[in-house]
């Protein structure tokens, strides 16, 4: 279960990270790009945190996520400077894929009818063997 102090630093890294990672886009010139940062987890000892992404449009979401772990450090250090009056430690950053909205919309898709996977079981994903 994640403590107050976490939620509070999640909070703060989220709403800087955001800030940051939309500048970095832009000044790439990356444009029709969309990035959104879904949550940030801290560890309890609030030496990692977790960023989760949302990239949009996600046929972008791999090549972006790259390019953002190319700017890791800069990223980090742009994030130390903002939040140097909050935090003593700015905590190690990872970024993920949040692949949560694209999960969403597929279940709608198929909740409209518009997939079937009882009529097309190749929507389905292939169980794994144990």
């Amino acid at each position: 279960m994640e403590t107050n102090r976490q939620k509070k630093i999640g909070g703060l890294l989220q709403k800087d990270l955001a800030d940051i990672l939309q500048n970095l886009l832009r000044d790439s010139g990356k444009n029709g790009i969309l990035i959104s940062v879904s949550k940030v987890r801290v560890t309890t000892d609030l030496s990692i945190a977790k960023a989760y992404l949302s990239i949009f449009p996600s046929k972008h979401a791999e090549e972006t996520l790259e390019q953002i772990q190319e700017n890791k450090s800069a990223i980090k250090h742009e994030m130390a400077q903002r939040t140097k009056h909050q935090l003593r430690k700015m905590p190690d950053l990872n970024f993920y894929i949040d692949d949560s909205l694209e999960y969403i919309d597929g279940i709608e898709r198929s909740l409209k009818g518009e997939e079937n996977p009882i009529e097309n079981p190749d929507l389905l994903q292939k169980r794994k063997k144990s």
